[in-house]
């Protein structure tokens, strides 16, 4: 159990990296569901499409790219201006989907000839500041000691995480025993609208029977 919990601390580095295309004046967001209280990196880097070329080149130079950071409760976490690319940093206040969105300034891009953009973005979830601090030990003793607060933090960081992932099964749980009791009251519900539509239908008949003479 040991060496499967130093495993999962030295593995739990909750990173997403990948791209996205995008076009001017254009706002891509993606939603990052993280705990509260949980430190989150982002580095994104903006490639420029090249119409002679037909390709993205490595660098777009004076291109700036707003990031603005908010909570399902539209609460601003962060909202500012990068070059063609940054990191950014937030602290989730409290659990659930953080919307993370990007935006060109789409005034400059006319004078680059095309408005096709490439942008790539990893996202760092959990404590990362020790990372430094671990490569600037001057011996092994330090080295051994931030080594060591990394595990416990990124141990804290998975309990965090399990019990968010706790607090999230729990109210599903509760949303599907609503809905299975609000599904067996409607069931009930048509059935008593329809037995009380038969008998409506049968006394109906049977005065017309009655009035036509016919029993």
């Amino acid at each position: 159990m040991q060496i499967l919990l130093l495993f999962l601390c030295f593995s739990f580095t909750c990173s997403a990296a990948f791209y996205f295309h995008t076009a001017e004046r254009e706002e891509k967001c993606i939603i990052e569901d993280v705990p509260s209280d949980t430190s989150v990196s982002g580095t994104f880097k903006v490639q420029q499409w090249d119409m002679d070329r037909h390709d993205f080149l490595e660098s777009a130079p004076g291109l700036g790219m707003f990031v603005t950071i908010t909570t399902y409760n539209d609460e601003v976490l962060l909202s500012k201006l990068y070059g063609a690319q940054g990191t950014f940093y937030f602290t989730s206040h409290s659990p659930g989907e953080h919307i993370i969105c990007f935006e060109s300034n789409s005034t400059r891009l006319v004078s680059f000839g095309g408005s096709k953009l490439r942008i790539h973005l990893d996202i760092r979830v959990g404590e990362h500041d020790l990372d430094a601090a671990i490569a600037q030990a001057k011996d092994k003793v330090n080295e051994v000691t931030f080594k060591l607060q990394r595990i416990i933090e990124q141990t804290e960081q998975i309990i965090k995480e399990q019990n968010y992932q706790r607090d999230r099964e729990e109210n599903f749980r509760m949303t599907s025993e609503d809905t299975n009791r609000n599904v067996l009251w409607w069931a009930f519900t048509q059935i008593l609208i329809f037995v009380s539509v038969g008998i409506f239908q049968m006394k109906h008949l049977k005065d017309f029977f009655i009035a036509k003479k016919l029993v």
